[in-house]
């Protein structure tokens, strides 16, 4: 990382983003091992961290929404960072006093406010200050990098630093820990640059100004492929996390040994990203998504060998294509959303990726108990088809002959639009 590309203010950025989301990360399997131990079943545990998963995937176009209404929406993240660090420790403090059921409310309640630790950040970096003159083009494609390494970060310590608190303290220190981290992110938050939304340009009314977020990802071609590339790799990943214990029970000694499939991938991850943050820009963003999706789907179709050497070659690999995945993805996002909705576009974005997450550990859950080869082909299957996704429809010219034109000079002319 270069000193000139992180000064004072993406500095502060990116130690918030990486707090916030090591926080995120920490807290889900906080809370389920606190549910667990305040009801005794990991059924009836699941549904807190659940219920603030599918809250959040909901309200998060909401959240964006009044992000970019914001002119000031460092305060506004600031605000709903210390709301969010609140719930975690009243969802604490709920789980061995109150029924589930009012627990569980509690915890959609909150949902909405956790786009606040991942993609609202995501949506502040054009409003940093950079260094002038052309030292300072390549900074936002290298800043994005980076931002997006603070999700691997988060993916290998926020996990870890949640099964070490808990054995050494308890589960409950493991949710204070995560409201601790949450709540560190706060003063960068605050500090975050002004904006200025221009008022002539939003709709009137939240209802049609969420819609215009929708509107602008389908607006966009190549941002509507990139979403939808997104959405539906995600099941494939949310099924090869769901794998990963069943992997490590059948392959590497116990299920619990699944977990270093996971810190693998996600150091993989981290250090493809860093690669990528060197030189940003020699690769189109469309590109780096069409080979990293194709990755994933050779490495779910590689761990379906379900033998230990291929199953880690199989997390280096998914890891290596995960993060640079996510990177594209945010490329593309910053490079075609309009500002007034940039907001709205991540946090819907994120939304429906966790929607597409959701959806995959379900049917790992289905399959995984009956053939872990057939979820893990079925996980490369998804990948198969995001690439589909990504692969624009090409459009015939208006008054053009629909019947198809068999001359010689066919192939070259089909080439050339």
């Amino acid at each position: 990382m270069r000193q000139r590309d992180v000064g004072p203010a993406v500095g502060s950025y990116l130690g918030g983003a990486a707090a916030a989301r090591i926080g995120d990360e920490t807290a889900g399997p906080a809370l389920l091992l606190a549910g667990l131990a305040a009801t005794g079943s990991a059924a009836h545990a699941a549904l807190v961290p659940a219920a603030l998963m599918a809250s959040a995937a909901v309200g998060g176009p909401l959240f964006g929404a009044f992000l970019d209404r914001s002119a000031r929406p460092g305060r506004l993240l600031a605000a709903a960072l210390a709301g969010y660090a609140a719930a975690l420790t009243l969802l604490l403090a709920a789980l061995p006093r109150l029924p589930l059921a009012l627990t569980v409310l509690l915890a959609a309640l909150a949902g909405p406010l956790a786009p606040a630790l991942s993609a609202a950040w995501s949506a502040q970096l054009p409003h940093l200050p950079g260094p002038p003159g052309p030292e300072g083009a390549q900074r936002p494609a290298r800043v994005t990098a980076f931002d997006a390494m603070t999700y691997d970060v988060a993916g290998l310590a926020g996990p870890a630093l949640a099964g070490a608190v808990a054995g050494w303290s308890g589960a409950g220190a493991a949710v204070v820990a995560a409201a601790v981290l949450v709540g560190l992110a706060v003063p960068s938050a605050w500090t975050l640059p002004r904006t200025a939304p221009d008022r002539r340009e939003v709709p009137a009314g939240l209802r049609r100004e969420l819609a215009a977020g929708f509107r602008a990802i389908g607006a966009s071609g190549v941002l509507g492929r990139a979403t939808a590339v997104s959405v539906v790799s995600c099941v494939g990943a949310g099924m090869f996390v769901t794998c990963a214990p069943v992997a490590g029970a059948a392959a590497l000694g116990g299920a619990g040994h699944g977990a270093y499939l996971l810190s693998g991938a996600a150091v993989a991850s981290l250090v493809a990203n860093g690669l990528l943050a060197r030189r940003p820009s020699a690769v189109r963003p469309e590109t780096v998504l069409r080979c990293a999706t194709a990755v994933l789907g050779a490495a779910f179709l590689l761990a379906a060998t379900v033998r230990p050497p291929v199953l880690a070659l199989a997390a280096v690999l998914a890891g290596a294509a995960e993060g640079p995945q996510l990177t594209a993805l945010f490329a593309i996002r910053h490079r075609e959303v309009p500002p007034r909705l940039r907001g709205q576009v991540f946090t819907t974005g994120a939304g429906l990726k966790t929607a597409g997450y959701a959806l995959g550990t379900a049917l790992a859950g289905l399959l995984a108990a009956r053939s872990l080869p057939a979820a893990l082909v079925t996980a490369a299957a998804f990948q198969a088809l995001a690439l589909l996704a990504l692969t624009p429809r090409p459009r015939r010219p208006r008054g053009a002959d629909p019947s198809p034109d068999r001359s010689a000079n066919a192939p070259l002319r089909r080439g050339l639009r």
